[in-house]
């Protein structure tokens, strides 16, 4: 029953949040005008401003946000213990990161659809606007090419997915022209795609042999590499294509996979506690600070701000609702329901995956007592004399030095799958279902990504006066050129790692620009005369913490990059630390300075 507790609570707190501070953020802090006319209509141009039905941006706006992050970051923190990790993405999600995402969303929307760069330069200054788009810049060539490495290594750890996230595609381009050229209603579209991406599913799993690149070259042509490749060139046609063509339906349509595959998690979920298969207190230890820190886990403060970023905020939405977003939403009253709203669903998905990591996991002790199993098997599944935790230590029992990608993500796959096949769904659908949700996620944020490159990098064409990177050609190619030759660099596993290198210094900037985004905000509601330090002390949370990481991250003895010889990331740390605190004093500047 603790597992049902864990869920039914937060589920339900997720709920009654979007209703009270949810509304209360939305129309009383910046008092949303229901009648005024949005960008996406007075801007409209079919490419990048298109009004969009609101279902069908909120699907755009979650599975963009709800990369691999709210999967891979609490599938990390648990090591800590589960209840740090629960509490962090609850309260987290309601006060700062969904209130984030909103901000970010309306200012945006009240600027004409500005990205957050050009928002910048006008509420703090003109410099400020720079700073913020070169680091923006950064932060999304860096985006871009883990995904990159991280979509190619899923396509290697799971080839059963490549067809059914590849056959998403062409369903999502017809479903585009069906809607936006000949007007169909959205229901008729939605639900054959929905039937045709789990029949997708089915094949690529039963029907199909694993779809896999042969290793041409032990160095330079590994799967790894070849799929890289591939991703890279599909980014830049993400990009430049109108965004209701292949960008928007297919995030839509991926997302109504999604709902159903985290639905159908949740059912197994509820039933397993209720039955007594699965228990998050006998399958995992709540809080594990001192024996994690024996296995080299760093400081669970801050370093748990900056592991579970996705589930709880993350500076990357808010460059999504200004970049994206705000140029598709039809009315200002779906403003919460999208920006609010995906918010808390991306938390609802990250309790899941530390729910799956904890008592999923631990169902492998207790399924030899299933009466499914009875008669079935010859003997236990597992060692009698093991413990109710068994299964858990066995996976987090080691270095934190051994958690990485391939193996977190196996972990939910397990316990999702576990959730799964206790209300009777097939093991290897269940694995083929979850690897499809997993590396669906991680494609819809790696086109996004790209797209939102492209405008930054027109942005600074504008503000450098380089006139060939105004075209969106261009600065597409220049962006995703940069990304490829970070992503198929040489890093810890080789070439085609390279963009790992950095990634510890991409959660600490990805929280920076959440603090910094949280402060524009502040000096937003300040200069109007509203609630200010409800947005105030969220920023000044979240430019502690990150900030705080760093320095430990640059300069802890024998563990950090100084120590290690990294120099280059102590180059870019320092570099990314002074710019913070030249943005800083900007909007301290213009806090100070009267209307």
């Amino acid at each position: 029953m603790s597992t049902l507790l864990v869920a039914l609570l937060s589920f339900f707190g997720f709920y009654i949040a979007y209703f009270t501070y949810g509304r209360f953020v939305a129309r009383k802090l910046f008092q949303i005008d229901m009648s005024a006319k949005m960008p996406s209509e007075t801007k409209r141009d079919d490419v990048d401003f298109v009004p969009t039905n609101r279902f069908v941006l909120f699907g755009h706006h979650f599975t963009s946000i709800a990369g691999t992050g709210p999967i891979v970051g609490p599938a990390i923190a648990v090591m800590w213990g589960w209840l740090p990790a629960l509490l962090w993405v609850i309260f987290g999600s309601i006060f700062i990161g969904a209130v984030h995402d909103l901000a970010a969303l309306i200012i945006s929307v009240r600027n004409e659809g500005q990205t957050l760069g050009d928002i910048t330069g006008k509420i703090l200054s003109p410099s400020a606007r720079t700073l913020f788009l070169l680091l923006l810049a950064f932060i999304l060539v860096i985006v871009v090419a883990v995904f990159a490495n991280v979509i190619a290594t899923l396509f290697a750890l799971f080839p059963n997915s490549v067809f059914a996230v590849w056959f998403s595609l062409p369903v999502a381009v017809v479903v585009g022209l069906l809607v936006y050229r000949f007007h169909w209603p959205l229901l008729i579209p939605a639900l054959a795609s929905l039937v045709l991406l789990y029949a997708g599913i089915i094949v690529g799993t039963y029907l199909l042999p694993p779809i896999e690149f042969p290793s041409i070259d032990p160095t330079y042509g590994t799967p790894v590499i070849l799929w890289t490749l591939v991703l890279l060139v599909y980014c830049f046609f993400a990009s430049v294509l109108p965004v209701w063509l292949l960008l928007q339906p297919r995030d839509y349509i991926n997302s109504q996979q999604l709902y159903l595959a985290m639905f159908i998690i949740v059912v197994g979920l509820f039933y397993s506690a209720a039955t007594g298969r699965a228990d998050i207190v006998e399958s995992a230890p709540a809080l594990r600070v001192e024996e994690a820190n024996a296995a080299g886990a760093p400081a669970i403060f801050p370093f748990l701000f900056i592991t579970v970023a996705c589930g709880a905020v993350s500076g990357f939405h808010a460059l999504v609702s200004s970049g994206t977003t705000s140029k598709q939403i039809r009315t200002k009253k779906d403003a919460q329901f999208i920006g609010y709203g995906a918010m808390l669903l991306e938390g609802a998905l990250a309790v899941i995956v530390i729910i799956a990591c904890t008592a999923g996991i631990g169902m492998e002790d207790k399924k030899h007592l299933w009466p499914e199993y009875l008669g079935k098997v010859s003997g236990p599944i597992v060692d009698p004399d093991e413990t109710p935790r068994s299964i858990w230590y066995e996976k987090y029992g080691g270095n934190w030095n051994d958690m990485n990608l391939g193996k977190q993500v196996g972990v939910f796959v397990e316990g999702g799958a576990n959730f799964m096949e206790s209300i009777a769904v097939p093991h290897e659908l269940a694995l083929g279902i979850m690897a499809v949700l997993i590396v669906s996620f991680a494609a819809t944020t790696i086109d996004t990504a790209t797209r939102l490159l492209r405008y930054v990098l027109q942005e600074l064409g504008l503000a450098f006066k380089i006139e060939p990177l105004r075209n969106k050609y261009f600065a597409t190619t220049i962006g995703v050129v940069l990304s490829g030759l970070l992503a198929l660099s040489y890093g810890p596993g080789g070439y085609g790692t390279g963009g790992m290198l950095i990634w510890p210094l991409f959660g600490s900037a990805n929280q920076l620009i959440a603090g910094l985004t949280l402060m524009v905000g502040a000096v937003y509601l300040h200069r109007r005369g509203k609630g200010a330090m409800f947005l105030g002390i969220p920023a000044v949370i979240m430019l502690l913490l990150p900030f705080w990481a760093m320095l430990l991250g640059l300069f802890t003895p024998e563990a950090g990059w100084w120590d290690a010889g990294q120099y280059h990331l102590v180059l870019i740390g320092i570099a990314i630390l002074l710019l913070g605190i030249w943005l800083m004093f900007e909007a301290v500047r213009a806090w100070r300075k009267k209307e």
